[in-house]
């Protein structure tokens, strides 16, 4: 080899060592803080888990890029702690509490995230939180509403939705205002559930709640979930026919168990589902009109935000749409939130200490403009004390809120109109 080649080999092996030492040096001073996502991106609820997913994967927006436009906590600046952006892990937990499980393990042990949020079904987010809590590690819900997991005495689990015996009196609170001020004459109850950790506490809350005010319960109907056929559970609560029914039914779920109440040509005076597959647009523009007239509880609407959550408006159509191709609903957009929350909760820190961190989280009071209430705080064993929630009423595919009376905007349409009337 000449003398020249041996130069020129000199200098590009020079430059390849320069390039790799640089890009080496470069990647040891990133500044990350990895966020893991546990939510159900495949089964039954999909569709649910994706949309939250995707509420976080904007709140990360908000958060890593300069939004002078959002009148947000940290949204003007860019990162946290003087340049650290956040960068989502996700996982899929399908719906299976043990995967649930084994993924919030690997989440933490071998990706290495500072936290967890998920995971919307209360199923996975029990065991997959107790992992969290066994390694000291915070995790964050968003949606999940089995009121049991507020009552563990966990030091890291924050959520933020209303529990399900919040939602349990309020609509129980309804039916004495429809009673009282519109003779609605509603003495009966039902219960259609999924056999599931969310479901049977939905019931078991709901019941409480109906007993209460001297509701009698006629119907007690759980079913599997993922199911392909609920003619049976229809004609047990149509043989019952109470005059109310509480709904706990997520995704694919919702959607047959209002078809197949259609296909036996029944329904109650009312139906007022807790967290479920009423909430989910894409649910509600496939039912077309057989959604109209159900009832649910909600923390979000795009007519109740365009009054009430103006910012929420902004960062979907920002961040939200282009990713998810719809609106929020309230799991989606609370699954976002916790992310945001966490961000002000880094931030005051001063760092990633995760017990400075989980400090912050258990005894301050946050500023939330996407939260119906405007503000996040913790009491012990994480339930959000601020959670709030309103009923609403679809029809034409607009959520409308009709209680309570301060948040309504439209006269509740009762008794419901009946398949053949429609």
């Amino acid at each position: 080899m000449s003398m020249v080649s041996r130069k020129r080999t000199l200098f590009v092996a020079l430059c390849v060592l320069c390039t790799v030492l640089f890009a080496g040096s470069a990647f040891a001073e990133e500044k990350i803080i990895k966020i893991g996502t546990l939510f159900p991106l495949t089964g039954p609820s999909a569709v649910s888990g994706q949309n939250c997913l995707n509420s976080v994967l904007a709140a990360a927006e908000v958060i890593n890029n300069a939004n002078p436009d959002l009148n947000i906590p940290l949204a003007e600046k860019a990162g946290l702690l003087d340049g650290y952006k956040v960068v989502i892990v996700k996982a899929d937990h399908q719906g299976k509490p043990d995967v649930a499980k084994s993924e919030a393990e690997r989440l933490y042990n071998q990706e290495g995230v500072f936290a967890i949020i998920g995971s919307y079904n209360s199923s996975a987010t029990k065991p997959a939180s107790a992992v969290a809590e066994r390694a000291k590690k915070l995790f964050l819900c968003g949606a999940s509403s089995s009121a049991a997991l507020t009552e563990r005495d966990f030091k890291y689990f924050f959520r933020h939705a209303p529990t399900d015996a919040i939602e349990s009196k309020e609509f129980t609170d309804y039916i004495e205002y429809l009673n009282k001020e519109k003779n609605a004459g509603i003495k009966t109850i039902g219960l259609f559930y999924e056999n599931t950790e969310f479901g049977k506490h939905a019931a078991d809350e709901g019941k409480k709640a109906a007993k209460e005010i001297g509701l009698e319960v006629v119907a007690d109907v759980p079913f599997n979930n993922a199911a392909t056929n609920l003619s049976s559970e229809v004609q047990t609560l149509k043989a019952a026919n109470p005059d109310v029914v509480f709904g706990a039914a997520l995704g694919a779920d919702y959607s047959l168990w209002v078809r197949t109440m259609k296909q036996v040509n029944w329904l109650p005076k009312m139906a007022v589902n807790y967290c479920t597959g009423y909430q989910n647009p894409a649910v509600q523009k496939e039912l077309a009109g057989d959604g109209d007239y159900f009832m649910g509880g909600m923390s979000f609407s795009p007519e109740l935000a365009q009054k009430f959550m103006p910012e929420a408006i902004k960062v979907q159509e920002k961040y939200y749409r282009p990713l998810a191709n719809q609106e929020f609903d309230s799991d989606s957009l609370q699954e976002g939130v916790m992310l945001l929350i966490l961000a002000q909760a880094i931030e005051k820190a001063g760092g990633l200490d995760t017990e400075k961190v989980r400090e912050i989280l258990a005894t301050e009071t946050f500023v939330s403009p996407l939260s119906l209430s405007g503000e996040v705080a913790f009491e012990p064993g994480g339930q959000n004390v601020k959670a709030l929630s309103v009923i609403t009423q679809m029809k034409d595919l607009k959520y409308n809120t009709i209680y309570p009376t301060k948040y309504q905007d439209s006269e509740p349409m009762y008794p419901m109109a009946p398949w053949d009337k429609r």
